[in-house]
């Protein structure tokens, strides 16, 4: 029985590290939300201007920083296209992947109906001072409640906008 038991307090002491080690990381890359972010008007890939306040008000708003040329993005974006396709609150935002055109092609030929506003040389990005792609950023009522970097699942991206209600 010590053996189990010494391969459980193993585990357990490698989950606590990674959970440390995960979250200094989201700290160390969290951008930081441009003064007066929540009222800029942004464009959308499909002629609409939205705000991040109105967006943000009556449940929270999964704001998803990516490109097509990252290579984490390509197992999470599909995550966050389902979770936009089943009624979540979703924005994302193509940094530097193209023109609109380029980026349109891009989402249809992986079949991702995304509200997607574009970036295409990053200002929008450089504001937010977003460094890591996939970034991804939970607003509620105009505020930024949490963020987050990297790889994700959807039930995690599920879970993280439920907590933001809390």
């Amino acid at each position: 029985m010590s053996r189990l038991k010494r391969w459980f307090r193993d585990l357990a002491l490698l989950a606590i590290m990674t959970l440390a080690l995960v979250t200094v990381m989201d700290k160390w890359r969290a951008p930081q939300a441009p003064a007066a972010f929540a009222s800029q008007p942004l464009p959308t890939l499909y002629g609409e201007t939205v705000t991040l306040d109105a967006l943000s008000q009556q449940r929270p708003l999964l704001l998803y920083f990516w490109a097509s040329w990252c290579g984490i993005c390509r197992y999470t974006t599909p995550g966050v296209a389902a979770l936009a396709q089943d009624g979540g609150n979703v924005v994302s935002i193509a940094l530097r992947s193209g023109d609109d055109s380029r980026v349109n092609n891009y989402l249809r030929a992986k079949h991702y109906a995304l509200p997607t506003i574009n970036d295409p040389q990053g200002r929008l990005a450089a504001q937010w001072q977003v460094g890591v792609t996939p970034t991804y950023v939970i607003l509620y009522q105009g505020k930024v409640v949490s963020t987050t970097t990297g790889w994700t699942s959807r039930w995690g991206l599920k879970l993280r906008l439920w907590w933001a209600q809390r």
